[in-house]
């Protein structure tokens, strides 16, 4: 009772401390209150999103996985070029209005371009203008509710530089091994990974469909309301052991040690678009396979377009010369990851 009839002496002081503010002020400055209905005050809204300004370095020790046996990732390290910090990223946070537009992949290149700060006799400039090109703004076109994340950077450099543009996010990434272990010992899959390179627009968009559900080519059913990761990068200098595993079931590098490796998209037939760099595609949902009838998460729409340079490609200790691929394209994916 006692705390009870405090908060109400409270309640009454503070009603009394605000009308005698109130009442203290100019009558010409009361005129200007005016009182706000229901339905003004459903049209106020944060429209403005969330900027943050990032900075950060993240070591691992062990990240480990584990079943009857144990997958481990060992010594990870992710930074900028050199072991500095990874700086200059901005993530742009924004929840979406009916039709809203939102900063999304090369949007800021379009709007260089619009600008006249670059050339559209650049093939790629006069690509992302066309898709970015909404109107008087520049990015993609969003439901209501749907959360916009849009990672870039804080300071671009030179606004009529395509290289200051696309090297302004600086990466190292450093993985010690990947390990298995089990009860008949252990083997390492992978061992002293190194890459360096640059992080290009990177976005992640949550749909707000949570109610509706679509069905995929080959029969899943998946949610509406999905995960939606669109990037691209690009891997300047990278090395590593390939010590025992496979690429997508089909080649076993087992023993092959990679020197030199450039990840990007500069050659071939499908660049347009993509300002020289490797790019990655996917979207993650609730969903049902369509023949085991299991529920779990679906990974759909899966694409990875690159040109992949290895200078030094050894088997043992021995070099065999260089391997090059061109328009590795990895399309028409999906995936459905449930427990057993």
């Amino acid at each position: 009772m006692i705390e009870l009839h405090t908060r109400r002496r409270k309640a009454r002081t503070s009603t009394l401390s605000l009308w005698v503010l109130v009442l203290s002020l100019p009558a010409t400055a009361i005129a200007e209150f005016q009182p706000l209905d229901d339905g003004t005050l459903s049209a106020v809204t944060g429209q403005a999103g969330v900027t943050i300004e990032l900075e950060t370095k993240i070591n691992i020790d062990r990240l480990a996985w584990t079943d009857e046996g144990t997958l481990s990732v060992n010594d990870m390290r992710l930074s900028g070029h050199n072991d500095s910090v990874l700086d200059n990223l901005k993530l742009t946070v924004d929840i979406a209005g009916t039709g809203e537009v939102l900063e999304h992949g090369f949007s800021e290149i379009a709007r260089r371009a619009d600008a006249g700060l670059l050339s559209t006799g650049n093939a790629d400039v006069a690509d992302a203008l066309a898709k970015y090109s909404m109107g008087s703004e520049f990015g993609k076109q969003f439901n209501s509710g749907d959360l916009v994340i849009h990672l870039g950077a804080t300071n671009y450099g030179d606004p009529t530089s395509l290289t200051d543009y696309l090297q302004a996010v600086d990466f190292e990434l450093e993985v010690g091994s990947v390990t298995t272990t089990g009860s008949e010992g252990s083997a390492t899959l992978f061992s002293d990974v190194l890459l360096q390179g640059y992080v290009g627009p990177t976005d992640l968009v949550i749909r707000n469909e949570g109610g509706s559900s679509k069905t995929l080519s080959n029969g899943n059913v998946v949610s509406g309301a999905e995960l939606q990761l669109d990037t691209h990068f690009e891997v300047t200098d990278g090395s590593l052991n390939w010590d025992a595993a496979d690429v997508i079931l089909l080649f076993n590098f087992a023993a092959v040690g990679i020197e030199g490796l450039q990840i990007h998209n500069r050659r071939g037939d499908d660049t347009l678009g993509h300002f020289g760099m490797a790019s990655a595609t996917a979207k993650l949902s609730r969903g049902t396979g369509s023949v085991s009838g299991k529920e779990g998460l679906s990974i759909h729409e899966v694409e990875f377009r690159a040109d992949i340079d290895m200078p030094v490609f050894k088997v043992g200790q021995v070099s065999i010369g260089s391997v090059q691929f061109t328009d590795f394209a990895i399309t028409d994916t999906t995936m459905m990851v449930y427990g057993h």
